[in-house]
């Protein structure tokens, strides 16, 4: 098997909400090797988006230690932290997050401020993302000109437009109906079959048998005993 692209040790995220702690991830364990197509799935309030937020370098764990390619992300400085979540990974959200009064095209190219590639070369790139997704026709419409699945797909060529090494999807088809809903996870799928590794959060335990490697349940923080893996 691959050495892992992310682990996660004793990981555990607790809130405090007035007198209540809220224990959203418990002790959670899991290895997600590179190139595979993981599925996290379980009901709302599970813990799965506070996991997944964790992986990402969005958020920080109250305890436990979480290694991408053998290197803690604790050990990163602000500096470095901001590098891998520029750089390392993409994200893809529910509510696709897309800038009202910027086109599609100036959606994807704001992915590429950061990295230091001339503007030039940073329309080139988003213009080849939104192409490749199936775009070139939309490159200078607005958000709200756009369907659903098509500002799902812009956000998807923002999230690939830097060649990252891990897609964190959080519930990206939440806002679609079916048909759209199953050509996002497609165009993800498709991804990963060029060793793309996605991280796929859902409610929708359909989709994740049909398209992820390994799935793995969250319940009340807690991933399945048996390490997560329902499907090999």
């Amino acid at each position: 098997m691959p050495s892992p692209v992310l682990k996660a040790t004793d990981l555990c995220r607790t809130f405090q909400r007035g007198p209540q702690v809220i224990q959203a991830v418990k002790d959670v364990n899991l290895e997600i090797a590179k190139g595979e197509f993981a599925g996290l799935v379980g009901a709302s309030g599970s813990g799965k988006s506070t996991l997944l937020n964790l992986l990402a370098g969005l958020d920080s764990p109250t305890s436990g230690e979480i290694k991408v390619n053998g290197t803690s992300l604790d050990s990163l400085t602000r500096k470095e932290l901001s590098s891998y979540r520029a750089n390392q990974i993409g994200m893809i959200f529910q509510t696709f997050n897309l800038l009202p009064h910027r086109t599609a095209l100036e959606n994807v190219e704001m992915a590429l401020y950061f990295t230091g590639i001339s503007k030039a070369e940073r329309r080139k790139k988003s213009i080849s993302a939104l192409e490749r997704l199936g775009l070139e026709d939309r490159l200078d419409h607005l958000p709200n000109s756009l369907s659903g699945g098509e500002q799902q797909r812009v956000a998807v060529a923002r999230a690939v437009v830097k060649e990252p090494e891990i897609i964190f999807a959080d519930e990206p088809t939440g806002n679609l109906d079916k048909d759209n809903a199953h050509q996002i996870v497609e165009l993800l799928a498709e991804l990963n079959r060029n060793n793309l590794t996605i991280v796929l959060v859902t409610h929708d335990e359909n989709l994740a048998v049909k398209y992820a490697d390994n799935i793995y349940r969250m319940d009340f923080g807690l991933l399945a005993a048996n390490g997560g893996r329902i499907r090999e």
